[in-house]
Parts: C-alpha cells; structure tokens; sequence
C-alpha cells in the first residue's frame, strides 16, 4: 500500500522544550526532524502539532514551531493524542486517513497514539528516525511492537519521495536538495 500526498497529514507529537534534552541522540532527533518537516511543507501536506501538559514541559520547541505551515492543535494530558476530542475532530476534518507521525516519546505517547489511530481507521506512519524516547531500548521495542500491530515504519527521506511519487518536477528537485 502506498502513501499519498493528498491523503497524508503529519503529525508532531510533544517536541517540547523541558521533556526534549533527555531524549536519545536529541541533535539528530531534531535535524530529522526538521527535514522532514521542510519537506513536507514543500509537498504541501498540512502538519498538526500537540503538546503533552504545557504548564510542566513547556512550549513545543522554537525550531519546530518556527516552521511554516505547522499549527498547534491541542494540548492533551493523555498519552495519546487520540485521548484529545478536539485532536480527534481536526484529524477527522482534515479528511485524510494516512497519518504521519514524529515527536516523543516512542514508548508512551507515540505508540499509544499509532495503536488508537489504528484502531479508528487511520493509517498510522512511524518516521523512524524522527522519533525517540530516552532510551533506545525502549524506542526499539516500541517501533518493534507498532510494526507487529500493522503500523507502517519508515524514514523520513524515504517518506518524502514516496510523497514526490517521481522525479523530474520541482518537488523532486527541492527534497533532492534537501536531503543532501
């Protein structure tokens, strides 16, 4: 099953400012991140972002929120985003049913969100290297488990030329050049 542009919304789980120094490999985790992020503003596929308890972990980092087309969606105090009714009510408008997901951590707020969009009918896409937890053991493990469960594992650059679907058009020249 392939992924599409126009039926794809990522997904920007908890990047947040006091919880992301303790994650593993935290500068890679980010320029992944970002990659990612710039592609698909380039793709024109529309980002959600949600934070887990603001008042304790505070605001989504700048780096992230400093990039178009990224809009907050909800604060949640449930692991999973899917625990948010106002999370749940935008991903429904958004009428798109692949959902494309990066943050942290892993083995908390990303697999229980993975696993409840599964179990609404969403097509959940882990970006490998655009999430962590503070313990690779723990990231492994979850990735592992969410694979078993039906979720789809990949990186970011595959993601995003999957997205492109060919070469020779603007967008493929603009995430070649990003991803080198």
């Amino acid at each position: 099953m392939r992924l599409h542009k126009d039926n794809a919304v990522g997904l920007v789980i908890d990047m947040q400012e006091r919880l992301f120094p303790h994650m593993a490999e935290s500068d890679r985790l980010l320029e992944r991140t970002r990659l990612l992020l710039m592609g698909l503003r380039l793709l024109e596929v529309p980002v959600m972002l949600t934070e887990q308890y603001p008042k304790g972990l505070g605001p989504t980092l700048e780096q992230v929120m400093e990039m178009q087309g990224v809009t907050r969606v909800s604060e949640k105090l449930t692991f999973s985003c899917c625990g948010e009714p106002g999370f749940v009510k935008a991903l429904e408008n958004s009428a798109r049913s692949q959902v494309l997901i990066c943050g942290i951590e892993t083995h908390v707020c990303i697999l229980q969100t993975t696993l409840d969009l599964m179990e609404r009918g969403f097509q959940a896409v882990v970006i490998a290297d655009c999430v962590s937890s503070r313990s690779l053991a723990d990231k492994d493990i979850a990735l592992a488990r969410m694979r078993s469960e039906g979720a789809v594992i990949t990186t970011a650059e595959s993601l995003l030329f999957e997205l492109t679907e060919r070469a020779g058009t603007e967008q493929f020249k603009a995430i070649s050049r990003l991803v080198k």
